[in-house]
């Protein structure tokens, strides 16, 4: 009797163990994830990224602006509340944060074939230090939580990007920093960036929209000491991945490359099982030459790479190098989705009349109060009004799509219409049964 009792007993507890374990393994499947060179789906199956960046959502960047010299986020912001005042120009990142991307721009990227989405951010929208306008230390996760609720309905994942690190990772305006990579010769701020990945990791650990967290957008940019800067590339990415892993054992970690993310000799054996390598690659002839590095990175360790940025092409050039890269099984997030008066993306944006003076201003020379005096707008509501047809010209609806850009991407403007009319072809065939 008592052999059957611990009999029963081991039974239970074995029962136990193998309903734990198919539970874990069931949990994982609801994530993308990694096996050997692939991206994978819940399913297992090979998973090959489409997409796009939200691009001068989060960060917004001068040129898209249409600016040259003013091309910072601090730099615009300071250019902005000169023009208007600085409780203006707060109002107008407020309005600005809120309306240039919407749930109607998610939808909208499903329709035309996007399977995922990447979105850069400021590492200030998770700290008390004043940005566009603002110091509210919970804005990060309040447009976070918003566009992945958007992509979540749209079963649309999302890659989280740090843009803008602490110290500042790349040294220049794209990393809205002081012109030096700082962030990898500072313990301080470091540690703020580890902070920060941390708390957004364990905010979204099981969060199954998202895909992974792209942890530093091209750090150390090629003006810089290579030879001192790219060592301590590595090692703070392995520091900065045991923090995420300490709370969150879901989700990719995109590793990007020195120098712009190109370079990939900065790093060693892959040291997590869930890493995917992350090229960006610009202005290079669409062959097989300007990939090649990347390819054979990934064959040497057996992970997958991916694009995370590239474009800002003609139409050619944009579905050369988009066929190159489905070729060669590496998928990819073309920059941006929108941008001011511009065929190079998804979708342009309309100038406000007179946007002429606003480029004008933001271009004059303002290194002293005296500069600025010279160059104030004789027509203050003038810049108010143009900012004014910003916010209201950004807006979805009022945007126009460039649909030989979206056409070379392999992308249809017309899907949606597609889908629409297939569905209503099945209604009426299922009324006649």
């Amino acid at each position: 009797m008592v052999k059957l009792i611990i009999s029963m007993k081991t039974k239970c507890h074995i029962l136990t163990v193998l309903l734990l374990s198919c539970a874990s393994t069931f949990a994982q499947q609801k994530f993308i994830s990694v096996k050997g060179k692939e991206i994978i789906d819940p399913a297992g199956k090979p998973f090959l990224i489409k997409g796009t960046n939200l691009g001068n959502w989060l960060v917004p960047e001068g040129y898209m602006f249409k600016f040259k010299n003013t091309n910072s986020p601090k730099l615009i912001t300071e250019t902005f509340a000169q023009l208007i005042g600085p409780q203006a120009a707060a109002k107008f990142w407020e309005q600005f944060l809120q309306q240039y991307i919407t749930r109607e721009d998610i939808h909208f990227l499903k329709t035309i074939g996007v399977n995922s989405i990447r979105i850069p951010f400021n590492y200030r929208l998770f700290t008390n230090e004043d940005y566009l306008g603002s110091n509210d230390a919970t804005r990060g996760f309040k447009l976070l939580d918003s566009a992945i609720s958007w992509c979540k309905s749209e079963g649309l994942y999302v890659i989280l990007d740090m843009h803008c690190a602490p110290g500042g990772q790349t040294g220049d305006n794209i990393d809205d920093s002081w012109g030096y990579p700082f962030l990898f010769e500072s313990n301080a701020n470091r540690q703020l960036t580890i902070k920060i990945w941390q708390s957004i990791a364990s905010r979204y650990k099981n969060n199954t929209t998202v895909m992974g967290y792209d942890l530093l957008n091209e750090p150390i940019a090629h003006y810089f000491d290579a030879t001192k800067l790219n060592p301590f590339l590595e090692p703070f990415y392995k520091e900065l991945v045991t923090a995420v892993r300490k709370v969150d054992k879901n989700h990719i970690v995109f590793l990007g490359g020195a120098q712009w993310n190109t370079n990939f000799k900065v790093f060693g054996k892959p040291f997590d099982d869930k890493a995917v390598y992350t090229f960006h690659k610009y202005g290079d002839q669409p062959n097989y030459g300007s990939i090649k590095r990347f390819v054979e990175f990934r064959d040497q360790y057996n992970v997958p790479v991916y694009a995370g940025e590239t474009g800002e092409n003609t139409d050619e050039w944009v579905a050369s190098f988009r066929k190159l890269l489905e070729e060669n099984n590496i998928g990819w997030h073309f920059w941006p989705y929108k941008k001011m008066d511009s065929p190079k993306n998804i979708m342009s944006i309309d100038l406000p009349a007179n946007y002429d003076s606003l480029v004008r201003y933001a271009e004059t020379p303002r290194t002293s109060f005296k500069d600025i005096r010279n160059a104030a707008p004789v027509n203050r509501q003038q810049m108010q009004q143009i900012l004014n047809g910003i916010l209201e010209n950004c807006k979805y609806q009022r945007c126009k799509p460039n649909e030989g850009y979206i056409s070379a991407l392999g992308f249809s403007l017309h899907k949606e219409n597609d889908d629409t009319a297939i569905n209503e072809t099945k209604k009426e065939k299922q009324g006649t049964k």
